[in-house]
């Protein structure tokens, strides 16, 4: 079974501050463990939501704003990694894929890179790495696009595959099969879905092969005990059916 843990955005990562080195080492000791492993398959941390850009889609026009900005409504039916050169260059994608849904939301995300850390030092004129997050509505809620929606979502995606800009992408199945883990000073309090929202923006996910919920939530105390015992996690099921899942 496929998971992506999602991780809320919090006060720290909105003030831009890095976290410290031994968190870092930390987190990717136990990244680099199920890496090992072959159970992690992906995952990123996303930036201050000054980095960010919400695209709303209302009867056929998109508004487009730029952060900073709280959470809304954030909870996600998809999520998409981009490599671009420029921010707008992202937009325009995410315009293409919105207005195929019709009424919407997307929210991009810049992807927290090596040297926004401190790891590395920045390369010069790097690529910009973005994820695109498509936002849960009705219908994804109820399991799924149209039959349209799906047929021109697959043709944009290809053509965003052969321009060299998507870099992955996976679908999730409809949140009454997810739980939110709720910790505080590193004790656990879980609830089941469905979620009619969530308001806190996504601060960083991992994309997980797993053989059940309990490796997930077993994963998920370490994840959380690292980046402070009080947190808000969301687990999902990827949808892998036909052409759902990690590109």
């Amino acid at each position: 079974m496929r998971f992506m843990i999602m991780h809320k955005h919090d006060a720290h990562t909105e003030a831009g501050e890095k976290p410290p080195m031994e968190l870092v080492n930390k987190m990717g000791a136990l990244i680099g463990r199920y890496a090992q492993a072959g159970q992690f398959i992906d995952g990123a941390g996303l930036g201050a939501s000054k980095t960010r850009t919400r695209l709303v889609f209302r009867g056929g026009t998109c508004t487009v704003k730029h952060g900073p900005y709280r959470g809304e409504h954030e909870l996600p039916a998809a999520a998409l990694t981009l490599k671009v050169r420029t921010r707008e260059e992202a937009i325009g994608w995410a315009e293409r894929y919105g207005k195929i849904l019709g009424d919407g939301e997307i929210e991009l995300g810049k992807v927290t890179e090596p040297w926004d850390l401190g790891l590395v030092p920045p390369p010069e004129n790097p690529p910009l790495q973005m994820l695109l997050i498509d936002k849960a509505d009705q219908a994804t809620e109820a399991g799924g696009r149209s039959a349209k929606q799906k047929a021109d979502l697959t043709r944009l995606k290809t053509e965003m595959k052969k321009a060299g800009v998507l870099i992955g992408s996976l679908e999730l199945q409809p949140s009454a099969k997810a739980k939110r883990l709720t910790f505080t000073n590193n004790a656990l309090r879980i609830v089941d879905g469905p979620f009619s929202e969530s308001k806190e923006l996504i601060g960083g996910f991992a994309v997980m092969e797993m053989p059940d919920m309990d490796q997930v939530l077993a994963m998920c105390r370490e994840y959380a005990e690292i980046l402070g015992g009080t947190l808000e996690i969301d687990v999902r099921l990827v949808d892998q059916t036909d052409a759902a899942g990690h590109a």
